[in-house]
C-alpha cells in the first residue's frame, strides 16, 4: 500500500511552516541565488529503509526541479556508509529543506527497521506483527507506512475505521458484572453494520467465552502469560481471531508468537523509537556567475 500523497504533503507543508516561517535566512544570507549543489543521503549506521517518497516530495516542494535518485529501495536492508538517495538542485532549497527530510526519514527508516526485527523473530510461525495507534501525532500515516516497509501490517487506523470494546469500554458498560458481558456485547453488534469489524479485549481466560457468545471478530488477550495464551487460542479454536497484546518485546515476541495466535500488536514499533543515524553531506558545483 502507497504512501498517500494528500497525507505526505500535509506533514511537508505543516513541517516547513514550523521549521522556515518566513524562510531560511541563513540559506539566503549565505548562498548565493545561482548556486547548485549535490547532496547524497548517507546512513551512518545499519538498518531498513524507508522514505523515499519523504526524500523526493521533500526536496520538491522548495525546488519542484531537484532531481532525485533513490539508490535503495523502501524495505531494502543497508550497511553503515551506505548512499541511500542523492538529490541535485538549487543549493539554497536543498539547504533549507535538509532538517525536515532528514527529521522524518531517519524516524521512519528506524521504524522499518525495528519492524523487520520483530517480523523476523516470528518467521515460521502465523502471527502477523502490527502496529497501534501509539502514534505521533499528524505522522500516524507515515509511521504506518514505514511499519509496512519493515514487513508488518497494520491495525485500524483510526478510532473511526472499526469497534475495539477495550477494558474501560466494559467497565462502562457492565458496571463490573461480568454476567452482562456477552448481552451488551451481542447488543452493540446488532446496531453495526455488516462490514464493520468488531474486537474486544480481555484480560483473564473466563471472559473469552462470554465475549465468544456476542459474535465478535476478534478477540484481543491482553498481557496474558504464554500458557494463558496457548489456553485461550485452544478456547477460541478458530471462532475468531486471536490477537495478543502487552508485554511484547524483542525477548518475548517469539514465544507470544509460538502460542499460535494470529496477531501481535507492538506499540513500541512507533512510541519507543530512537531515530537512525542519517546525514546528508552537500558539495557545491560551481554556479554560473560566480561561487567557485
Amino acid at each position: 500500500m502507497p504512501l498517500s500523497g494528500a497525507a505526505l504533503r500535509r506533514v511537508l507543508e505543516a513541517a516547513y511552516a514550523e521549521d522556515a516561517p518566513h524562510g531560511d535566512i541563513t540559506s539566503l544570507a549565505l548562498i548565493p541565488e545561482a548556486a547548485r549543489a549535490t547532496a547524497e543521503l548517507r546512513a551512518r549506521v545499519p538498518g531498513v529503509f524507508s522514505g523515499g517518497p519523504v526524500i523526493e516530495a521533500g526536496f520538491r516542494f522548495h525546488d519542484p526541479k531537484a532531481q532525485v535518485e533513490l539508490v535503495v529501495a523502501e524495505g531494502e536492508e543497508f550497511s553503515a556508509g551506505a548512499v541511500l538517495a542523492r538529490v541535485s538542485g538549487r543549493a539554497r532549497e536543498i539547504l533549507t529543506a535538509e532538517r525536515v527530510v532528514l527529521n522524518l526519514v531517519q524516524r521512519m527508516s528506524a521504524i522499518a527497521t525495528l519492524t523487520a526485527r520483530y517480523v523476523s523473530l516470528t518467521q515460521g510461525t502465523s502471527a502477523r506483527i502490527v502496529d497501534t495507534r501509539k502514534t505521533t501525532p499528524g505522522l500516524r500515516e507515515l509511521e504506518r507506512y514505514a511499519v509496512r516497509c519493515g514487513g508488518g501490517r497494520n491495525h485500524r487506523f483510526s478510532l473511526s475505521d472499526a469497534v475495539m470494546a477495550k477494558d474501560n469500554h466494559l467497565a462502562v458498560l457492565t458496571g463490573g458484572d461480568p454476567a452482562l458481558l456477552t448481552d451488551v456485547l451481542r447488543a452493540a453488534r446488532e446496531r453495526l453494520g455488516h462490514t464493520t469489524h468488531f474486537e474486544v479485549e480481555v484480560d483473564s481466560i473466563e471472559q473469552i467465552e462470554p465475549v465468544l457468545a456476542a459474535g465478535v471478530d476478534t478477540i484481543m488477550l491482553d498481557n496474558f502469560t504464554p500458557e494463558q495464551l496457548r489456553e485461550g487460542v485452544a478456547l477460541v479454536a478458530g471462532r475468531a481471531i486471536v490477537e495478543a497484546s502487552g508485554g511484547v518485546n524483542l525477548e518475548t515476541v517469539a514465544v507470544i508468537a509460538a502460542a499460535g495466535v494470529d496477531v501481535i500488536s507492538v506499540g513500541a514499533l512507533t512510541h519507543s523509537i530512537v531515530n537512525l543515524d542519517l546525514g546528508l553531506d552537500v558539495v557545491l558545483d560551481a554556479p554560473e556567475g560566480g561561487l567557485a
